[in-house]
């Protein structure tokens, strides 16, 4: 069990599926199924009782074909490299299917960030840009935020940077405070992008969502703004969310903004006062519109998968469907949204705050929000357009539609 539920080895079986669809040569697929750079780091820490604790990191550049690779840093406790390895795949597909000029990259850093005072954060943060020294830039490599890092630790390391280099370098980090440089609309941003192509979904399938209710499994950030969005763009009504202590029930509804209120001042879900208690795992298989699986990997598996009953399968967050849940899935007539597709508004804003960093000419929120909707409206239809012309899954569609850009640009470069 342990093997298949490998995120790298997930995501080498969902790249192998795409090559032989596509009849890739096997040395463009061999190169695709690996990272191009893998740096690991060992970073010693002074914490604030005085004592210094030793912190294990990664950095890893899948594919820099088609630009700079791209992707976030997550602190966690469970951490891995092959998680990282995964993740920095996802993204090279990730920014091919939005068809940005980026490639794919991650960062990782074993830690408990819930334990760590803010000093120990800064500490931590600025001690693995001093360790990755030389491998970022933003021609090379352009860290973003993920799973419990911030704006906050984005700053920290990006003054980090420059005062290595000497120079004024604001895109070599994304997700920055907007003072820093920081664009207006990121922190939004993935949950949006996940919006947009739901309404998308919801058209090409027919479906009026106004109304339609939702299921939310993971309240972070993502969840959160994916509910507020969900009900003030299409009308949608949150009937049940959760996180990793729990989840709460309401099939008459749930007010997004209570419930937020709620986990702001507790810190989680539970004991929320208009609405039952109920598990995880029961939460998945609730009977919805659109399911948003926004925490972390395989949650949706073989063994749950059959008792999935939703509409619009949104994942916001990174490979939280195993491939053989895919394929019950698909039998069952649901709607999966990809994660390098549904997610994808992240890695958008991004790209457009590196752009604004670079020409010092700042857009305000409206013309973000266009350029994001145009960009994941784009993404969907070439990935629907892909589904419906292989009859493949939309999963395998995006695939098919990032590995042959991704490929091109290799052998454009003459790689292979």
């Amino acid at each position: 069990m342990t093997e298949v539920l490998n995120p790298f080895r997930i995501a080498q079986q969902q790249l192998d599926t795409a090559a032989e669809k596509l009849g890739l040569d096997d040395a463009t697929h061999e190169l695709l199924r690996w990272p191009m750079h893998e740096l690991k780091v060992t970073m010693p820490v002074r914490m604030e009782d005085g004592t210094t604790r030793v912190f294990h990191g990664f950095r890893i550049r899948h594919n820099t074909a088609r630009g700079p690779a791209k992707g976030g840093i997550r602190w966690h406790p469970d951490e891995t490299v092959n998680t990282v390895r995964a993740l920095a795949t996802w993204m090279t597909w990730k920014t091919a299917v939005v068809d940005i000029p980026l490639g794919g990259g991650k960062g990782g850093v074993v830690c408990n960030p819930k334990e760590l005072t803010d000093t120990e954060k800064e500490r931590l943060a600025r001690a693995y840009v001093r360790a990755l020294g030389k491998t970022l830039g933003v021609t090379k490599d352009v860290p973003a935020p993920d799973v419990y890092t911030t704006p906050q630790i984005m700053a920290w390391m990006m003054d980090e940077y420059e005062t290595l280099t000497g120079e004024h370098h604001p895109g070599v980090i994304t997700g920055k405070p907007i003072p820093l440089g920081g664009s207006h609309g990121r922190g939004d941003a993935t949950a949006r992008g996940g919006i947009y192509v739901v309404r998308e979904a919801a058209k090409s399938l027919g479906i009026d969502l106004q109304d339609a209710t939702m299921v939310i499994q993971g309240f972070g950030n993502a969840g959160q703004h994916a509910a507020r969005i969900g009900h003030e763009l299409l009308g949608m009504k949150l009937v049940a969310a959760s996180d990793s202590k729990g989840g709460v029930y309401n099939s008459k509804g749930i007010d997004v903004e209570v419930l937020i209120d709620h986990k702001i001042r507790t810190g989680h879900v539970n004991g929320f006062a208009h609405a039952d208690a109920i598990s995880n795992e029961e939460l998945l298989e609730l009977e919805t519109a659109v399911l948003f699986p926004a925490a972390l990997e395989n949650v949706i598996t073989r063994k749950n998968a059959s008792r999935i009953n939703c509409t619009i399968l949104c994942e916001l967050a990174n490979g939280p469907t195993t491939p053989e849940a895919d394929d019950i899935l698909y039998e069952k007539g649901i709607f999966v949204l990809p994660d390098f597709l549904a997610n994808a508004g992240g890695v958008t804003v991004s790209y457009l705050e590196q752009v604004q960093n670079t020409y010092n000419l700042y857009w305000n929120l409206e013309e973000i929000h266009f350029r994001l909707k145009d960009t994941m409206r784009r993404a969907f239809n070439s990935v629907s357009e892909m589904s419906r012309n292989n009859t493949v899954h939309m999963r395998n569609a995006a695939y098919l539609v990032a590995v042959a850009r991704v490929a091109e640009a290799c052998k454009l470069r003459g790689w292979v």
